[in-house]
């Protein structure tokens, strides 16, 4: 398992979710954090998904 790190941020800046999860994969990764950012209802906000060798696996500005 690897561990990602899923982060979202408010127009100001202010960090408003810092979690991180394991997942098997980069695709498992991605329906996860997918999936929170739905869940908390932050898609629309600026967030990014990072891998543990540091590739964005989802962003949005």
């Amino acid at each position: 398992m690897r561990t990602y790190k899923l982060t979202a941020y408010e127009q100001t800046g202010k960090l408003i979710i810092e979690e991180t999860f394991t997942a098997e994969n980069d695709e498992q990764a991605k329906d996860k954090g997918q999936a929170i950012l739905e869940e908390k209802d932050f898609v629309n906000q600026t967030h990014r998904l990072a891998s543990p060798a540091g590739k964005l696996l989802l962003f949005h500005s």
